[in-house]
């Protein structure tokens, strides 16, 4: 399923929802005092138990033969790896690449589904497939969740045998999250701040409890309206905030969006930055370049294609 678009050119929020203040965006670039710790246990597929600030990642999203959900679902896998490790190579501007897959590991629907949550899973067999390849890339796998009626944390706990591996993180996709009495795709859903927080304590204590690298918590934004209560989602030990500002349209609508979520953004969180090959490509626009990307501020840390 495509995310909802009303009009191709509305950049969504008020200039006062915009008009928050934040810090400067420090944690880009991390610093740590006083002496060196040598951690034992598994790394990151490329080496080290820290993702930033060494690396950037750079990713693919999709579900297997679904071509509408996602560059990862066209053709051969392991070509579009080939193809994502390639892309990757231009986002690196200090940074090492380290690819992402990003499988839509629960998928929303406009029906009910047989438990009335509105969304179905993916099989273990699927997500064994994807963490093969990944391996065999050496990079991450995120577990990408929409809920539908369901709830966030339900669904990680669904994940968290997977979740206990050190090269799997998750993202949330809090558009696709609708209450009791709503269905995906007739309207945004929405999550707050408190509901992130709750699962982001919950991953973290997986990480301590099996003593892993750090952890991507990624949650998506299209709009302002889709996070309520932001800071209310707090840094918690071995996992990295990232926010994927999901803008659609032009260059110049895109770069409106990530600015306007970016001051309502907490310091801590770092910024992640979404591209659509189909619906920013509309009326002939050009699809934003790494350049042009990467010229954004702050420079996004995420980039994620579908």
């Amino acid at each position: 399923m495509k995310p909802v678009v009303v009009g191709p050119d509305v950049v969504w929020g008020s200039d006062e929802q915009a008009s928050g203040t934040r810090s400067p965006r420090a944690a880009t670039t991390s610093t740590t005092s006083g002496p060196a710790v040598v951690r034992s246990g598994p790394q990151l597929p490329r080496g080290g138990h820290e993702i930033f600030p060494r690396y950037r990642l750079v990713g693919y999203a999709g579900y297997p033969g679904a071509a509408a959900l996602g560059r990862l679902g066209i053709g051969d896998l392991g070509e579009r790896m080939t193809e994502l490790e390639q892309l990757a190579v231009q986002y690196a501007a200090g940074r090492e690449p380290l690819p992402v897959m990003e499988l839509i590991a629960a998928t929303a629907h406009n029906r009910p589904q047989a438990d009335n949550t509105y969304r179905t899973r993916v099989g273990d067999d699927v997500i064994a497939t994807w963490l093969a390849m990944a391996r065999e890339r050496r990079a991450l796998l995120l577990l990408n969740i929409q809920p539908g009626r369901a709830k966030f944390l339900d669904e990680v706990k669904h994940l968290e045998k997977w979740l206990k591996e050190p090269d799997v993180g998750i993202a949330l996709d809090p558009e696709w999250a609708v209450g009791p009495d709503q269905v995906p795709g007739r309207q945004f859903g929405t999550v707050p701040g408190t509901e992130l927080n709750e699962v982001a304590a919950y991953v973290s204590g997986i990480v301590a409890a099996h003593d892993l690298p750090e952890k991507v918590f990624l949650y998506h934004q299209l709009h302002p309206q889709i996070v309520t209560g932001e800071r209310a989602l707090k840094e918690h030990p071995g996992i990295v905030l990232i926010k994927s500002v999901d803008g659609i349209g032009s260059k110049n609508l895109k770069t409106a969006t990530y600015n306007q979520l970016v001051k309502l953004t907490p310091a801590y969180v770092h910024l992640g930055f979404k591209l659509f090959y189909e619906e920013d490509t509309r009326k002939d626009q050009p699809l934003m370049t790494p350049e042009e990307v990467l010229a954004l501020d702050p420079q996004p840390v995420y980039v994620l294609y579908e």
